[in-house]
This record gives structure tokens, sequence and C-alpha cells, in this order.
């Protein structure tokens, strides 16, 4: 029964919670191949559209092209194709910059926008209302119109439409009625969704974004860890692994009950310190889970190896005639040769029902990528799933020395300052990988930015980044992917990695022009590049003014309960913990972002002690080494003096409106699976519908 009343507080807390936040809007400014919208280099002639679009001025005179061979005679007809026709998917050419969600393109595009059909855009943050029905007017104008090859030819059999071959170039022809039309291809701006009322879709600020009044943490470790990753079985168990080469299995305690994590260090899960090279810029720097683990076992580990120490530790070079680099011309630096230290990503299994087990005594399976680095920094090495595609994203940093001299950055050949998208699950042969060039065990998806662009190497998803340092994918908005991008000199940036997308390092450091002080590997102009700005960041100048120096840990956006206020803001840090930003979206959808450096505190009753810094009142992270998020989407910060968690802010003393104080109750079981709590007998849904009734008279 104590579990029953488990269930029924947390539902109650999270149905309540849910009343009280706003729902994000999953839209964000893409185009329909899921690139970012970029500024032309020439003005569009035919869709005038200002600032970035999705299609260049090529594509803008086919679009005019195709317009004129539809022979409309009705002129209201002929200016409303045109608006449509503007935004139509023709070979990815779109123009409106957020064409992937007009064309719904995940979950399968259609040749035409979704054309309002609502009095009421139900979005708020739209700028503008439909004040009528969009594809009633389409329908209107243009039902007794000639269309030549006519976009609205029916392709939903069943739907009232036409045979798809039929020569009808009519809509009264191709549709049995307007309802019937509108129910095709009509639809409306939602919380989750925007419609074309035929304007160019703009977004406009609805509300004041109030940053939190602070960020209450405890202290539930004394550990130090590099990589946390939730269990991919729902648990409220954490892997937890050290730059050293060690993964262990721990349970996270409950919110409000004074626990602390069940980690024992002395029985890891896997120990690799006998191939890791461990140094202050080299180790394991990343971990990842396939989402099926709890079934397969199958798990991965990015980490540096010396080929002179470690007889496993050998790969290609990055630095190769291919890329414009000569490692004979490169020469030793502090005693080490170019390409001696390796980036290598292993896959290993955990043999069975051993992954459930603290210690699995893993065995690998095959090195899924190794690479030689030509110098001995910047390495990146975070690797993550992608939760809407299930490929394996790997993040790698210039390769190191000062400037990226040889800009690998910026060459397409080179897989160095990129982060690469890799299909393990389909392994090729030993001779396709050698007749495809692979670095290898892998295989790469079809819709990489390669298809489209042949100068890239096909593992390639985005380039010209420095070091990716903690990157992360929005759990309730998977197309948010977020990396923080370690600057040179001057400026530390966060950015919204997309398809192909260039982040303009080295010709960029962040929105700053940098000027390399070698460079025998060439230089790329500015006007060749069209880069994608950095969403946030700070300069050095503003941070550490003692230190002289700072570099980003990116975060996660926070999407639990505990701290309503700060739910819907993503948090990110600088290595020397002085300052913790939290950013608003403004307006939600935009990708425009304002960020606010927020004080951040320890609870009076942290489990474990937290300790201040010297002279300051905050309290003592040392370094943050990363970001994490847990089944529960509690957020954790991993640093050199423990591990740190998010917790409700009226423990430390923050206001929060928002904040729903109730009484504690019993923890879980360690392998409690938190989605499963949600599914009860019917004596206890009863129940729980009784109290949320009850909990709902109070506040309604």
């Amino acid at each position: 029964m104590i579990g029953s009343l488990t269930t029924l507080f947390l539902v109650c807390q999270i149905l309540l919670g849910l009343l009280l936040l706003p729902f994000p809007s999953s839209s964000l400014p893409l185009c329909t191949d899921l690139r970012a919208p970029l500024v032309p280099n020439k003005p569009l002639t035919f869709c005038a559209y200002n600032g970035s679009v999705c299609c260049d001025s090529s594509k803008d005179l086919q679009l005019q092209k195709q317009f004129q061979a539809m022979n409309i005679s009705d002129e209201d007809c002929a200016s409303l194709m045109k608006s449509i026709l503007c935004a139509v998917e023709t070979n990815k050419d779109a123009c409106d910059p957020f064409s992937a969600e007009l064309f719904k393109v995940k979950s399968g595009p259609q040749p035409v926008p979704v054309l309002c059909n609502s009095t009421d855009s139900g979005n708020s943050s739209l700028s503008k209302q439909t004040t009528s029905s969009f594809c009633s007017k389409v329908w209107e104008e243009c039902q007794n119109v000639f269309i030549s090859n006519s976009p609205f030819a029916p392709s939903l059999q069943g739907r009232g439409g036409v045979s798809i071959n039929s020569s009808a170039s009519q809509l009264i022809e191709l549709w049995q009625s307007e309802s019937v039309f509108c129910d095709a291809f009509g639809g409306s701006s939602d919380n989750g969704s925007i419609c074309f009322d035929g304007d160019e879709v703009s977004l406009e600020n609805t509300e004041t974004i109030v940053p939190p009044d602070g960020l209450c943490l405890e202290k539930i470790s004394n550990g130090s860890y590099i990589n946390m990753v939730a269990h991919p079985d729902g648990s409220n168990r954490a892997f937890f692994s050290s730059q050293a080469g060690k993964i262990w299995l721990g349970s996270v305690p409950e919110q409000d009950f004074g626990g602390t994590l069940e980690l024992d260090e002395s029985d890891p899960f896997v120990d690799l310190t006998d191939l890791v090279l461990f140094d202050p810029s080299t180790g394991m720097m990343g971990m990842a889970f396939h989402p099926n683990f709890a079934h397969n076992g199958r798990f991965f580990a990015s980490y540096n190896c010396d080929k002179v120490k470690s007889p496993t530790c050998s790969g290609r070079c990055s630095c190769n005639s291919d890329v414009n680099c000569d490692p004979s011309k490169i020469g030793a630096s502090s005693g080490v040769q170019p390409c001696q230290y390796h980036a290598v990503v292993a896959e290993f299994t955990a043999n069975g029902t051993a992954s459930d087990k603290a210690s699995a005594k893993p065995s690998e399976v095959r090195r899924i990528f190794t690479m030689g680095l030509p110098f001995t920094s910047n390495h990146g090495g975070q690797i993550l799933f992608g939760p809407a595609d299930g490929y394996l994203y790997f993040m790698m940093g210039d390769g190191g020395s000062k400037g990226d001299p040889y800009n690998f950055a910026q060459n397409k050949k080179s897989l160095l300052g990129k982060i690469m998208r890799l299909d393990i699950d389909n392994i090729p042969s030993g001779e396709e990988i050698d007749e495809l060039g692979l670095w290898g065990n892998y295989s790469v998806p079809q819709d990489n930015p390669y298809s489209e662009d042949k100068e890239l190497e096909p593992e390639i998803w985005a380039l010209g980044l420095r070091n990716p340092w903690r990157c992360s994918f929005d759990s309730e908005r998977p197309e948010y992917f977020l990396c923080g991008d370690v600057g040179q000199d001057l400026y530390e940036e966060v950015d919204i990695i997309t398809k192909g997308g260039n982040y303009g390092w080295r010709v960029y450091e962040g929105p700053l022009l940098f000027t390399p002080e070698q460079t025998p590997g060439g230089n790329t102009s500015a006007n060749s590049i069209n880069p994608i700005s950095p969403i946030l960041g700070y300069n050095h100048s503003d941070v550490n003014k003692k230190i002289g120096s700072a570099a980003i840990t990116g975060g996660y956006y926070y999407r639990s309960m505990t701290d309503p206020c700060t739910y819907g803001s993503y948090l990110y840090g600088d290595l020397y913990a002085g300052y913790i930003w939290a950013a608003a979206e403004s307006p939600e959808g935009s990708g425009n972002f304002n960020s606010s450096s927020i004080p951040f505190s320890c609870a009076s009753d942290s489990p474990i002690p937290c300790g201040t810094v010297p002279g300051s009142s905050l309290p003592a992270l040392g370094y943050i080494y990363s970001f994490a998020e847990d089944n529960r989407k509690d957020i954790f910060i991993l640093t050199s003096n423990g591990v740190f968690r998010a917790v409700r802010p009226s423990r430390c003393n923050y206001t929060c409106s928002k904040e729903i104080v109730t009484a504690a109750s019993p923890s879980p079981s360690p392998t409690s699976n938190y989605a499963n709590q949600l599914t009860v007998a019917d004596k206890e849904l009863l129940l729980f519908l009784s109290s949320l009734l009850l909990l709902l008279g109070y506040i309604l």
C-alpha cells in the first residue's frame, strides 16, 4: 500500500506541475532537409523572404519558372499559389525558414505546407492570428481555376480525391468538396505544430521571460566523475565513469530523503584503465549505452590510447595527404609524435543478464572507430545515441595546437573539428570497410549530409567546431541538439547542431573573426562559408578575471518537475565553476535565446556538506566537468569535488511561485522503474482520481 501511495503522490505532483507549466512548442527554424536556414549570398527576387531562408537565388529562380509553367490565369488564385509555392517542397527547395515544421518532415513530408484551417492560430507565439481559414480561401479562389501540374493532385488515397493519375487540373475536379480538401491539406498552429497562412512564418514574444531566482543544489557523492548516463531500463540507476577509464553502476537516491549515491568504487562495472591514456587532456571522455542495452548488453566507450604503450592502439593518421597534412613536418610535441595518440570508440558486451549487475566484467566486441591524432589536445570524445534516429553521434575536436594551424575544422575531407553520425547496427564486412575507406566497424546513414554535398566525408554531420565539450538532446524536443564548444582565446559558445551545419571555426571564434598565427594547412575565407552563429556564449573577459581563462561546459534542458521555475531552461556552466547560466528561448520555437547568470547555492540539509569557496559564499564545486540527466529528468553537475543534484528551490530559500511543497514520501527500491510506477491496479487508479479531484478543487 505504501508503494501505491508513493505512486499517487508522484503522479499527482507531476500532473499538478503540468497545470502550472507551459507546454513547449516543438517548432524550430529548420528546412525540409533538416538543415538550418541561412542568409543567402544574393537576395531572393521571386520568394522575397527576409533574413535566413531555406533556398538560394538559383533555387528561387527555379521556383519562379515552375510558377510560370503553371499558367494560372486568375490573379487572386495566382497570388495564393505563389505564396504556397515559395513554401512548397520542390527538391528540398522550400524557402520558408520553418519549412520542416510546415511540411511535417518528422512524420513524413507532404507536397504542400499544412494550410491553416482555423479561425484561431492556437499558438500565442505566432506573430498574428489567422482571422479566416487560409485553406478555405485557397479553395474559394482556386476551385474553378485551371492549374497545370497542380501541387494539390491527391496523394492520399481514400480521402475523397480522384485517382492520382487523373489529368484534372481544377480543385473541384480533384477533390469532392472544400471540407474534404481541407481535411487533406489543412491544419492548425498549436503547441506541437505550425500551419501556413499565406505569409512567412514569424514568431513574437508573448510573455516576459523571468530567469529562475536561483539553482539549489545538494551534494550526493564525493566521487569525481566525468560522465553520467541514465540506465536505459528507466530505473533510478545510472552509470558513472572516470577519465582514467573505469565505469560504475550506481543507484541515485530519491529526492528529499537525505540519501546519497549508492556506488562501490572498489567494484567497477568495467575497468579499461589498461587501454586508456590518462593525462589532463586525454582519457575516457565518453560512454554510451545502446537504447536496447537492457536486452542486448551493448555499450560503447570513447577514449584515447597511446600506440607506444598499448599494442592494440593502432589506426590511420588523421594528418595525411588527403587533408593537405604531412606528419613528418609537424614534429614532436612534448616528446609525443604526430598520431602517437589515437581516438577510439570501442564496443563492449555485458553478456546477457550481466547488464543488470553492478560488476559485469564486459568484453570488447569490436573497434567502432580508430583515428590517429596530430596533436595532444582538443579531442572532444563524447558519444551519444540520437533519441529519434538511434544513430551514434561522435563529437571530435580539431586535434589541438593553437589556432588549428592545418584548418582541419573547415576541411571537408578531415574528421577533425566535426560531429560524426554513425550507424553501429549495420556493420559492413572487412572488404566493404576497406573499399569505402571507413575508420572502423560502422556504416554511414544514407541521409548524412554527404548525400547532397559530395565534398564532405560521409561520416560528417556538422563541421567547424573547435572542441565540442558536452552536447545533449532535449528530451522533449529531440531536434534541439545543443553543444558547448570551447573557444581559443576570446569566446565560449553554445550551438544548435543541425544537419550539415558549419559553425565557423577557425574562420570565426564564436561571432568574432579569428586570425590564426600559423597557417601551414591554408585558410578558408569568410566569404566562402555561411556559418551558423552561436545561440549562446560569453567572452573570456566576462568570467574568471583572476585566472584569465575560461572553458564552457555544455549542459541540458531542465525538464524535471522538481524546480518548476527552471523548467524549460537550458542550463550550462564554465569549467571554473564560478558561473552557471539559465537560457530561455524567446519566443518559444524561434531558435533565439536569452541567457542569465543565475545564483546557485547548496541546501543546508544537503546529505553531504558542500563547503564553500574561500572568500566566497559559492558552494565548493571545484571544476565543472559535465552536466547530466537521470531518468526522472533531474539535472546533475559532475565536478572535481563530487556529484551535485538540482533540488527544490525552497531548500535554498529561493522563491518559486510554481513550486508545490508536499510532505516527503517513502523511497522506492533502487531498481524500481519510474515508468512502471505509473501503472496501477483499478482500485489504486480510482483512489488516484479521487485524490487528484480533491487537489484540483483547491487550485481551480
